[in-house]
């Protein structure tokens, strides 16, 4: 008689391993931080640019401040891939944190001062795109020797936690702390990410995987774009979302419309940064709960025409408002006056960032399932850089539309050019549109051929 075999321990959860636990706050802090400076630079510059130029010069410059990130995040893609896979990561992470806690007191710095200037808080964004450049490849790739394998998937769900909600909290932070006052703001950002770097030294030794040969850098993200080439579903699911972020990704503008059209001033602008946010997380927790089954192409397109909706929607909040004269809307005696276009334009970011989460849901979902194992980290590499694209490209195409039309006339163009986009995308790829589940064809189901899992 034999004796009936155990059942398999579970998997221990990475926040009881103590140098994952370090990893982890270390992410979470250092996300909103950087996410918390990026609206404070982007708020002080069209504050300093608006003392010499009008609205659409400001504009242009604000705007230039994405492209200044990118650069550096595109120009040294092959190479930081090949630092991670041959240097040790944690001081990797150690050394572009050390360089963001001194560029932050820096600034700080120069603000109490009052020698604050349009050319320091450029370096700073091209000190913050090399950081990122860096820490990025650096930071997916050390979670996997932090853990055990079988507890590897856990770890990278709540390693995305940590950015998703860094990035969800920073923007708002860093506009109520500015509000309180700028040296109150980067006090707090400078200390988190001293708080990061002193996380990050916690970490003991981690195995370092040797160099792969066969995969260099350069040779990975080309080998990805020729599968994506290929690949006509993933090539529509990763242009769609590249095309209309670059085109309505009005968060570059947010200062703008906070200073000078809605009249809020920095909290206000905290209270915008955050709307996007706000929608996201709670697609998010909803997906959590209900996760999609079907047609996921159909509502994927439909959730980018929502996306571009929400974004006219919040450029022309105060031009509608104003129309049917209700702006301001006194609710009667002892109770302050309603600004019925700041709601609106929150509103219309809330549906605009749940609107998108809706489509970076689908769009990651069906990258990750229609891609064979062997070519997951070049594909991924490829979207990592469209995604750098949309953003920080998206930021400096505000910027110059803004300049060339107007603040609100280039949130117009980019909402407008989103549906547009998708309308013609469902068109070009009726691939997209016919996919009815994330089930990935069978020809996928292969083994990995070599590499560890990547966050």
């Amino acid at each position: 008689m034999h004796r009936p075999l155990d059942p398999p321990a579970a998997p221990r959860h990475p926040l009881r391993i103590a140098n994952f636990r370090a990893y982890w706050l270390a992410r979470f802090a250092g996300t909103i931080a950087i996410s918390a400076q990026a609206i404070i630079i982007g708020w002080q510059v069209y504050g300093l640019a608006r003392q010499t130029m009008d609205i659409r010069d400001a504009a242009f410059l604000l705007g230039m401040i994405g492209l200044v990130q990118f650069i550096p995040l595109f120009l040294l893609t092959p190479i930081v891939g090949l630092v991670a896979d041959t240097v040790d990561r944690r001081w990797i992470v150690r050394g572009t944190t050390a360089l963001l806690v001194l560029n932050a007191a820096t600034l700080g710095l120069l603000t109490w001062s009052g020698q604050l200037g349009l050319p320091y808080l450029f370096v700073s964004a091209v000190l913050i795109g090399v950081a990122r450049a860096f820490s990025g490849p650096a930071y997916s790739a050390l979670a996997p020797n932090l853990v055990p394998k079988e507890s590897l998937p856990t770890a990278i769900a709540i390693s995305s936690i940590a950015w998703q909600f860094g990035t969800i909290a920073g923007p708002s932070v860093g506009g109520l702390l500015y509000a309180i006052h700028p040296d109150v703001a980067y006090g707090v950002i400078s200390g988190l990410l001293l708080l990061a770097l002193g996380l990050m030294f916690l970490i003991g030794k981690v195995p370092q995987p040797p160099a792969q040969k066969d995969r260099r850098p350069l040779q990975r993200i080309l080998d990805g774009f020729a599968y994506v080439r290929r690949n006509r579903l993933v090539l529509a699911a990763i242009t769609l979302d590249l095309f209309a972020v670059l085109l309505a990704g009005a968060t570059a503008l947010l200062p703008i419309f906070a200073r000078d059209i809605l009249h809020v001033g920095a909290s206000g602008l905290g209270v915008l940064a955050a709307g996007m946010g706000i929608g996201a997380a709670s697609t998010a927790l909803w997906f959590s709960f209900r996760p999609m089954k079907r047609d996921v192409g159909v509502k994927m397109l439909a959730s980018v025409i929502v996306f571009g909706l929400g974004i006219l929607s919040f450029g022309v909040a105060t031009q509608l408002t104003d129309a049917l004269g209700i702006t301001h809307v006194a609710l009667g005696a002892g109770w302050p006056v309603l600004q019925t276009d700041f709601l609106l334009s929150l509103v219309g970011l809330i549906v605009a960032g749940g609107a998108d989460m809706v489509s970076v849901y689908v769009r990651t979902s069906l990258i990750q399932l229609h891609t064979p194992d062997s070519m997951r980290g070049r594909v991924s590499a490829v979207s990592q850089l469209t995604i750098s694209a949309s953003n920080e490209l998206g930021e400096a195409e505000s910027g110059l539309m803004a300049s060339l039309l107007g603040p609100v006339g280039a949130v117009v163009f980019g909402g407008v050019g989103a549906i547009a986009i998708t309308v013609i995308w469902s068109r070009l790829f009726p691939e997209l549109k016919n996919a009815r589940t994330f089930d990935p064809p069978d020809m996928l189901e292969t083994e990995p051929q070599h590499g560890v899992a990547q966050p």
